[in-house]
């Protein structure tokens, strides 16, 4: 008598081949190239950009919200957000090009500050 991980298995395997009988001969044709045994229609989709967290728990818009909230009203620019958006995608994504942006601004920023200037004054 089959295991009842044996009959899912093979309601999986149905629902598959159910699944790849309606799809056009086109995409069809791109499944058997790739291989029908390793395509899974059942895969779990990527969380979307907008709900990815950061080891705080937040997500991109609320980093920049709450970063651009800490701001004067004086110092915010369209450019600053921009900025903001792009550094923090790049955190959440674990950009490496960001992350060395973020590893040199505060390297640059303790240099100055052992040097006795005031880190972003200098413009």
């Amino acid at each position: 008598m089959p295991s009842q991980s044996d009959r899912d298995n093979a309601q999986r395997q149905e629902l598959k081949q159910a699944i790849f009988d309606g799809m056009s001969p086109r995409r069809q044709k791109h499944i058997i190239k790739k291989g029908f045994d390793k395509w899974d229609p059942f895969l779990e989709p990527k969380d979307p950009i907008d709900i990815r967290r950061d080891v705080s728990r937040r997500t991109t818009k609320q980093l920049v919200r709450e970063y651009l909230q800490s701001l004067d009203q004086q110092t915010y620019s369209n450019s600053q957000g921009q900025a903001a958006m792009e550094m923090a995608l790049g955190l959440i994504n674990d950009d490496e090009r960001i992350w060395a942006m973020y590893r040199f601004a505060l390297w640059y920023s303790r240099l100055l500050e052992k040097e006795g200037h005031e880190p972003g004054s200098g413009r």
